[in-house]
């Protein structure tokens, strides 16, 4: 179904504000999705009463103080403290001390939120990693970095300081463990903040924070369209170290992403980067990060990173026999870690199993030249056998001298399985080509068939996501909405609270008038009628409110007073005070004296004064 005329040229000219505001004040949302963007723009047009996206690009252009406005509009900081509890539990009881048990008791923690708003999500981190480290310790060894691209937020983030309203999700004994009353805001503890630091960063388009052990970026991701979620979770791999988790938003899954990170809790949104990944990613983006670097020192990355990423097993060792190198397939092979480079090697069990080792490496010094041992085995599991070839290589300079040894262990237990089936694969050939020629025939048929339901489940699934993300959008946009109805309510109800005490004063100045006191409104219909003038005449104020005051008949000839109160409103000049014979509520003669004086206000209007004088 072709799209219409209307839609596809509202699009465009949606296109080309994007690309006006990109252009004029940096702020690319070129990436964001398209329904959501629209709806945010339409509610800041809607505000400026303009109704087309031209129009209101030309409004940019001449009033360069909208751009803030728009900006605030768009970028949507929803956010509080330990916001969804029970991701953040999980958050604390699991990923929190398995991070602080990986990272050396010396070494820093690292800590990015990214997309962080107002400040909140980065101080709950360090809330959580201050309960599990101490206090202390916390301030010594944590560095949490908060990035955003609103800087109206940041500047809020940097003060850290937040009304009592946001904290109200946070236990009792962490708001007062955390925070400091400062008049009417509180203010998070002066020793962790200095360990949070923000600024400014397009998840985008600039460069990742490295060296990251956990990366939260929570209800950040839906805003975005499928390719440009895809270059921010490229970058986030980069930024991670090895084994470091990924902390999304409840709506925000890594659907097509499953080869870089495992699911470490998908009720929570926790990921965790698959161990492989530091050495492949180190490879693709090392060419950027050493641009600037000797030739020398690039090739030198180059090796290792080689020699790292090696299916193989390598050790390397100085001339001292201290481990210098172990490669990833190293460590899962043997069971090594990290922790064992800088180890004599003869304190390894790798040393002398599955092979005494330490004889060799002396023979290959001695030597200075490479030995193979072929067909070295050892027992995994109960039953099954690991082959190997083990070639120890002297590593001698160009200038001639022996530096250390490498080890390289060539896993052949799948070629020596293979040599001892084929054999018996090939008498089996003959009798089973024809059955396999139908079979797999009946599986490219089953493939085709699973690969289309695979395809569809995909599209659902994504489309699901999708529709997950939007909601979450929509969500997010009530709730800002609702905060502020709640600060036009709170206005409102300040508004009033004066407004019932200037109406309580002023009834109270009447009430204390002893005289009649009769205001009367630009139509001279009666608007006030005090308790003077229900004593003097006997009616009350529900009586003669809006009553027409020359159609009232109280005691006192009004008609006499018609040309003296109608000049009065009309020229604004106060009059003579009038004296007339009348009768009061009981029947008894009485002389009112009548001042007229004009009402100050919209409309007009006259006050009467009728003080009761006794007849001669």
């Amino acid at each position: 179904m072709t799209a219409p005329d209307g839609e596809i040229e509202d699009s465009q000219e949606l296109e080309t504000l994007l690309a006006f505001i990109r252009d004029s004040r940096g702020f690319d949302f070129t990436g964001y999705k398209r329904t959501s963007l629209a709806r945010r723009i339409q509610k800041r047009m809607q505000t400026v009463k303009i109704a087309g996206y031209g129009e209101y690009r030309d409004f940019l252009e001449t009033n360069a103080d909208e751009f803030p406005e728009l900006f605030n509009t768009i970028l949507i900081n929803v956010t509080s403290f330990l916001r969804d509890a029970e991701a953040w539990s999980y958050l604390r009881k699991t990923v929190v001390p398995e991070l602080v048990a990986k990272v050396g008791a010396d070494e820093e923690i690292r800590i990015w939120s990214a997309g962080c708003s107002s400040g909140e999500e980065a101080y709950s981190l360090a809330i959580i990693f201050a309960e599990e480290l101490g206090i202390e310790e916390s301030t010594r060894r944590v560095k949490i970095y908060g990035t955003d691209v609103d800087e109206e937020a940041l500047r809020e983030a940097r003060t850290g300081l937040y009304p009592a309203k946001s904290l109200e999700h946070l236990p009792g004994e962490l708001k007062k463990k955390y925070f400091e009353p400062t008049g009417n805001l509180f203010a998070f503890r002066r020793d962790l903040r200095r360990r949070v630091i923000f600024g400014r960063h397009d998840i985008t388009r600039d460069a990742p924070i490295s060296r990251v052990d956990l990366l939260a970026c929570r209800n950040t991701l839906m805003y975005f369209n499928v390719e440009a979620q895809a270059k921010i979770i490229e970058r986030f791999h980069f930024a991670l170290n090895e084994g470091g988790h990924l902390f999304l938003g409840k709506a925000e899954m890594l659907l097509s992403d499953g080869v870089r990170f495992d699911v470490a809790n998908i009720r929570n949104r926790v990921f965790k980067l698959r161990s492989s990944g530091p050495a492949v990613k180190s490879a693709r983006f090392d060419a950027r990060a050493g641009a600037g670097t000797r030739d020398a020192t690039r090739r030198r990355q180059v090796c290792e990173l080689a020699l790292a990423s090696s299916p193989d097993s390598v050790l390397g060792l100085d001339r001292d026999g201290t481990v210098a190198l172990i490669n990833g397939t190293a460590r899962l092979q043997f069971g090594l870690s990290p922790h064992d480079v800088g180890r004599p090697f003869h304190d390894l069990e790798v040393s002398y199993r599955p092979i005494e080792l330490r004889a060799v490496i002396d023979q290959a010094h001695s030597e200075r030249r490479s030995i193979r041992l072929d067909s070295v085995w050892r027992r995994r599991g109960a039953k099954e056998a690991q082959y190997f070839d083990v070639i120890v290589r002297p590593l001698i300079t160009v200038d001639g001298e022996d530096i250390g040894a490498a080890i390289t262990f060539v896993d052949t237990t799948e070629a020596t399985r293979l040599q001892h089936e084929v054999k018996r694969v090939q008498e089996d050939l003959a009798t089973a080509y024809t059955e396999l020629q139908s079979t797999n025939a009946e599986l490219e048929t089953v493939n085709e068939e699973l690969q289309s339901s695979i395809e569809e489940l995909e599209t659902t699934n994504e489309e699901l996501q999708s529709t997950n993300e939007e909601l979450e959008t929509t969500n997010e946009e009530l709730q800002s909405g609702n905060e502020e109805l709640e600060t036009m309510n709170e206005e409102m109800r300040i508004r009033t609270a004066e407004l019932d005490e200037t109406r309580m004063f002023f009834e109270g100045v009447l009430a204390s008038v002893e005289a009649g006191v009769v205001v009367l409104d630009g139509e001279l219909q009666i608007r006030s009628w005090n308790r003077g003038a229900e004593e003097l005449w006997g009616l009350r104020t529900g009586e003669v409110y809006r009553q027409d005051f020359f159609d009232l008949d109280f005691g006192l000839p009004t008609t006499t007073l018609r040309g003296v109160v109608e000049a009065c409103n009309e020229t604004g000049h106060r009059a003579d005070p009038v004296e007339i014979d009348a009768v009061d509520r009981k029947g008894r003669s009485l002389v009112a004296s009548v001042s007229c004086s004009p009402l100050r206000g919209p409309g007009g209007g006259v006050v009467l004064m009728i003080e009761k004088r006794q007849p001669n």
